[in-house]
């Protein structure tokens, strides 16, 4: 046995347990695969332990540790793929993965059987230009005609590389090698486009680690005079893992930074992002002499939904409501989530009383239709108030106060478009018919 991998394994034991320590405080589907990735790295080093026991165990444990090279570049891949909502991007890295374990266990085990070779080798290209050519009316991306092509590339030279005497076997497992780690390196590059210290160690670290399988194997058949520590060889591992750390840490920051300014409910910003986007646009208003204007809106029936129907309904209505609200105003204009029931709009130039009146009313009408929470419809409405800058308050402070006066106001007018009972009736109407058919 090989007692020299013992470093090694404690090593990347240890990085493993680093990155899982990070993970942990934000889990996401990536961040799992990556951990399973370097688990399955961990299992290689042990493998490399018994490669020189003679007999059946040493070959069987050389199969395994480049099978779960492989293994770990495919999960890799999985995790990074840009195109994760379509439903078919798990199926190359899987079927690749077959591919990898197919030619390692034939070359190793039986290398010698030629047309058995030739049908593995076959695998690569298949799979790949065979998989793309199917969903192409359907899907495309950049990735995938990449990955076509280097995986095609590779069949090309495994059919000529992998009959030559003595170092053929050689040179095309450790190109199988390659294109995994290159293939990761790809992947990278179209996932994390963002020149950042995690991104680019990361990606860097790919390259080389798809490299060593290239250099090693020239520097052992051209020019064996010359000799490299195999720790040398296991650099651009930990080079990667430790970009991946640095990654996950830049992705916890940035979502640290999302929840301190957005609602993490509705995902909209909240009071204090709202508070510097509303300067900002009484900023610009007053610098070109235009006008913003400042709707507080306030849902009539709220407290309603979440005594009658649960606070679960009650996080579904702001939910609903606050998907609506997106998709009605500009992009450069601004909705917050700023209380409980409560959202602020912010509507910079070329902004009018007319203009402020007619988004107040359309909104308010949308939610005066009724809404399907569940098995039950409700109907809220809502109360607004309409300030405009400089017009009704000359200061930020000043406009939130406008505002919210008006919004009372308009909350406790006896002209509203329908009767306060009939929410309460109906959605209780709803509730009960709704208990008795599971009573039933």
């Amino acid at each position: 046995m090989d007692w020299s991998n013992l470093p090694d394994v404690a090593a990347i034991a240890l990085l493993t347990c680093a990155f899982a320590s990070v993970a942990r405080q934000h889990q996401t589907r990536s961040s799992k695969l990556w951990l399973t990735a370097w688990i399955t790295i961990g299992l290689h080093f042990v493998a490399s332990v018994f490669i020189p026991t003679p007999g059946l165990c040493g070959t069987l444990a050389l199969a395994f540790a480049l099978s779960t090279l492989t293994w770990a570049a495919g999960l890799f891949m999985w995790a990074s793929v840009s195109y994760s909502q379509e439903h078919s991007h798990p199926v190359i890295p899987t079927l690749l993965l077959l591919a990898n374990t197919i030619y390692i266990g034939v070359a190793i085990l039986a290398p010698a059987n030629s047309w058995l070779l030739t049908a593995a080798a076959s695998l690569f290209g298949v799979f790949s230009l065979g998989l793309m050519l199917l969903a192409l009316r359907r899907f495309h991306h950049p990735l995938r005609w990449a990955m076509a092509l280097l995986y095609g590339a590779l069949t090309i030279f495994l059919l000529f590389v992998q009959h030559r005497p003595r170092d053929g076997i050689n040179f095309a497992l450790n190109a199988i090698l390659f294109a995994s780690y290159f293939a990761c390196c790809i992947h990278f590059i179209c996932k994390y486009r963002r020149v950042t210290a995690g991104a680019s160690i990361t990606i860097t670290g790919f390259f080389f680690w798809s490299m060593v399988f290239v250099l090693s194997p020239s520097l052992n058949a051209y020019w064996p005079q010359v000799h490299i520590e195999s720790e040398v060889w296991n650099l651009p591992k930990y080079l990667v893992a430790i970009g991946m750390i640095l990654l996950l840490l830049e992705d916890q920051i940035e979502h640290n930074k999302h929840l301190a300014l957005h609602d993490e409910l509705t995902g909209l910003p909240n009071r204090r992002l709202f508070q510097d986007r509303l300067a900002s646009a009484i900023e610009r208003a007053r610098r070109t002499g235009s006008q913003a204007a400042l709707l507080v809106i306030d849902l009539d029936h709220f407290k309603e939904v979440n005594d009658t129907l649960g606070h679960h309904s009650g996080d579904l209505l702001l939910q609903h409501v606050a998907a609506v609200f997106s998709s009605r105003i500009r992009r450069s204009d601004t909705v917050a989530r700023t209380g409980g029931d409560e959202f602020s709009l912010v509507l910079g130039e070329p902004i009018s009383y007319a203009d402020a009146h007619h988004v107040a009313k359309s909104l308010t009408k949308l939610l005066k239709e009724p809404i399907q929470l569940h098995n039950h419809m409700v109907q809220v409405g809502a109360s607004v108030g309409v300030a405009l800058f400089p017009d009704d308050a000359p200061s930020l402070e000043s406009l939130c106060i406008a505002a919210d006066l008006r919004m009372y106001a308009d909350k406790h007018t006896a002209a509203k478009s329908f009767d306060d009972s009939f929410f309460l009736q109906t959605a209780k109407t709803r509730a009960s018919s709704g208990l008795s058919a599971t009573n039933s």
